[in-house]
């Protein structure tokens, strides 16, 4: 049953407050900022229709006070609640609530968010719908007993993942069984600080492998994928710079990775946009699925410039009951896209946080080259939140020429009144490895030092 979206809560803050925005004001939406004490100032609240206060400057009082949140929508007459990526966007509980509330949820259901929520059924879900997985449990290890075994199963080394985990927290990998019991205790901790749960399974660890994932949009009966990202390059398991396609893959692996996305979501009714994530060994040309991301994710732009399709928009349209509007011969893959993350950190410092007001802006432009952003010139930055604060994207009709672009791209970008990675970002471009796409997800933090020392003021 189709459903009208009058009036969207934006449920976030930042660039992906922003995009939301304007995504809505296309369809023809109003928009609802719903935001804490620290950013009613921000550019989506200069942006929005209507900008409501949810609560003071601590996250865990405003962003992630479901009960504010879904009454200040509520309150509103919003007809709908987008709630970006990050914060609440993958709780099931929030989702319900809205739903309860008589409000529309843009994005999957409860049951999806769940299921795949849930690191342990996820792998299950994608066993069942024949998608290649890491050996390791059916599910939660029960204790280090289990583990134990497991683990000699599957053949060491192997990773301790958290089940309700994300963000690389919980995450613990061993070499062999002595290491095993030291580091289970240690994830079961991090787990239930950070999730409130401390069930953990259990992967073989997959050395020196790719990071890829595969977009998908789905209407709850068929889904369609946009192709995949490349997202290795990560520091502590937090993505820097990403690009679309990925140079690992050849044409073979790739139909076969981004088919057995669109099969997990189908196979579990998925409506929405989504992300299925998977290792990638280049060695052997095996994937394995790693877990499924129910929103949309931070690196979107880069698929929606290889494959012209606006993903943002098209999560308000799913969410009202629209069938899909594409069907997959009609999205091809154009050229390359890179994204690089400019956070508000000092490379030089250990990436120590940065927070300052911007006294001086000057973002790029030209051919081939997107801004997404919530700065402007006289805003501070806030210490209390992500430290993201822009995300600059390029596009061109190669990967060569759009690492040039990109170079281009971050030359005119500057940012007066804070340090920021631009500069790790600049060097990491002229990287051998880099620019020859040779790299894995241990590759920027193994040679972190040799590219900082690069950096020049």
């Amino acid at each position: 049953m189709q459903q009208r979206i009058r009036k969207v809560f934006v449920a976030n803050r930042g660039e992906i407050a922003v995009r939301i925005i304007r995504a809505a004001r296309e369809l023809g939406m109003q928009t609802v900022l719903g935001c804490s004490a620290a950013d009613v100032d921000s550019l989506a609240a200069r942006m929005a229709d209507e900008v409501v206060t949810v609560g003071p400057a601590p996250a865990a009082k405003s962003y992630l006070d479901i009960a504010a949140v879904v009454a200040a929508a509520k309150g509103a007459g919003a007809d709908a609640v987008h709630p970006g990526y990050g914060f609440l966007s993958e709780n099931a509980g929030f989702a319900q609530a809205v739903v309860d509330a008589g409000l529309i949820f843009v994005g999957p259901s409860p049951r999806a968010i769940t299921l795949m929520g849930d690191k342990a059924q996820a792998r299950a879900c994608a066993m069942k719908a024949g998608v290649p997985t890491v050996p390791g449990s059916e599910g939660v290890v029960e204790n280090l007993a289990a583990a134990l075994v497991t683990a000699d199963l599957v053949g060491y080394p192997v990773m301790l993942k958290a089940a309700a985990g994300g963000g690389g927290r919980g995450i613990r990998v061993a070499a062999d069984a002595k290491e095993l019991e030291a580091q289970y205790a240690i994830a079961t901790r991090e787990a239930h600080s950070a999730f409130g749960y401390g069930g953990l399974y259990l992967e073989r660890f997959v050395g020196l492998a790719r990071h890829v994932e595969v977009q998908i949009l789905a209407d709850g009966e068929r889904a369609i994928h946009l192709f995949e990202r490349e997202c290795s390059l990560q520091r502590r398991r937090q993505k820097l710079v990403e690009e679309a396609p990925s140079p690992s893959l050849d044409g073979a692996v790739r139909q076969k990775m981004c088919l057995s996305a669109v099969a997990l979501a189908e196979s579990v009714g998925y409506r929405g946009v989504g992300t299925v994530e998977y290792l990638y060994d280049p060695k052997t040309s095996e994937f394995f699925f790693i877990e499924m991301n129910t929103r949309v994710q931070v690196e979107h732009p880069i698929t929606e410039m290889v494959t012209g399709i606006d993903i943002v928009r098209e999560s308000l349209r799913l969410a009202t009951g629209e069938p899909l509007q594409h069907n997959q011969a009609e999205i091809v893959l154009r050229g390359t896209a890179i994204e690089c993350r400019i956070n508000a950190e000092d490379p030089q410092k250990n990436f120590m946080p940065a927070p300052g007001t911007i006294s001086e802006l000057r973002l790029p432009a030209g051919p081939g080259v997107r801004v997404d952003t919530h700065l402007y010139e006289g805003y501070s930055v806030p210490p209390y939140y992500d430290s993201l604060l822009a995300k600059v994207v390029v596009w061109d009709c190669a990967r060569p020429e759009a690492i040039e672009r990109m170079k281009r791209a971050l030359d005119e970008f500057d940012v007066e009144g804070l340090k920021t990675t631009k500069p790790l970002h600049l060097a990491l471009l002229d990287d051998d490895g880099f620019r020859a796409g040779d790299y894995h997800t241990g590759y920027l933090e193994a040679n972190l030092s040799r590219i900082v020392s690069g950096i020049t003021d």
